[in-house]
């Protein structure tokens, strides 16, 4: 069960889309609304087709609270790239001014570690993991060095809070390697989104949910028949878990790990060339049916954009 995707707070929305789209070059896949707070959008960047795996979700609040980044919390997001991109990510990062540790050996993969505009923490991790995977080819980043979506995310817990065990007993991740106080399992040898570590940081302070921090993991379920054989699993293990929740390109259900971070398990399908063709991914405002009524309203609510095209960014 690997990661679905991965799903952030950011305040500007622009910000959001010049640091994502421009900086990290990663294509804007789909453009709609928060399904739970309509006046809000949701940007979803991903891969060429925005694949499951691929896809990073931000949730931008103008105007929201900072969060605090602590224990409970997913502080550290691995956006995967080919091993001999790592000289290219250093000089891309220096070129746009942005900050960065690194690179470090974190196992078998070079890091480098840096803050987003909002202080999201946010890594390029130089990856054999990715050798299958094609970059995409249309985007402000030369296909070989793109990044090709989530390799991993870290959690940090307050000594040993069961995350460890619900991860192999439950979501079907296996321990693979330890280093200090970092942990680390994965859901499968190679491709995108099979890696979790936990960081085990005793005393330290709880986290707090707003802008800057992690709001959710997802991880996939090929169909329905498999999200519900895994609802019913968490279930008889006396977790609460949601009803499934429709988001119109996959379902969805929710519930919390025993360190408190929350967790989804969302469908495959059926993907986000449902309601555009793939080559109209996410130039124009998508809508649920039920809010559709409400478009003229929301169009003037919702913040204007510039949206990510080529010739934008282009180098």
């Amino acid at each position: 069960m690997g990661i679905h995707h991965v799903t952030a707070i950011a305040r500007e929305p622009q910000r959001n889309l010049d640091f994502y789209a421009g900086t990290l070059g990663m294509r804007l896949v789909k453009l709609t609304i928060n399904y739970d707070d309509p006046g809000t959008y949701h940007f979803y960047y991903g891969d060429e087709l925005g694949r499951p795996g691929s896809l990073l979700t931000f949730f931008p609040w103008t105007g929201g609270r900072p969060g605090r980044q602590g224990t409970g919390q997913i502080n550290g997001i691995g956006l995967g790239v080919p091993p001999a991109s790592l000289g290219y990510w250093i000089e891309r990062l220096l070129s746009r001014g942005v900050k960065y540790e690194g690179p470090t050996r974190r196992f078998d993969e070079q890091v480098l570690a840096f803050h987003d505009p909002d202080g999201l923490m946010v890594e390029v991790i130089a990856t054999s993991r990715v050798a299958a995977i094609t970059g995409w080819a249309d985007g402000p980043v030369p296909a070989e060095h793109a990044v090709r979506g989530v390799n991993s995310v870290t959690i940090w817990e307050d000594g040993d809070a069961g995350s460890a065990g619900f991860l192999t007993g439950t979501m079907g991740f296996r321990p693979l390697a330890e280093d200090g106080n970092r942990f680390r399992f994965e859901s499968g040898q190679d491709g995108l989104g099979t890696l979790v570590d936990l960081r085990r940081t005793p005393g330290f302070w709880r986290g707090d949910d707003g802008v800057g921090t992690v709001h959710h993991v997802a991880f996939r379920a090929r169909d329905d028949a498999e999200q519900k054989a895994r609802r019913d699993e968490i279930t008889g293990a006396g977790v609460a878990v949601t009803e499934v929740r429709d988001r119109t390109y996959f379902r969805s259900i929710y519930f919390r790990e025993p360190g408190g971070v929350l967790f989804e398990i969302a469908t495959e399908g059926p993907g986000f060339t449902l309601d555009e063709t793939a080559a109209e991914l996410g130039t124009t405002l998508q809508l649920p049916a039920r809010y559709e009524p409400m478009r003229p309203r929301l169009e003037v609510a919702l913040p204007p954009l510039r949206l990510p095209h080529a010739e934008v960014f282009e180098e």
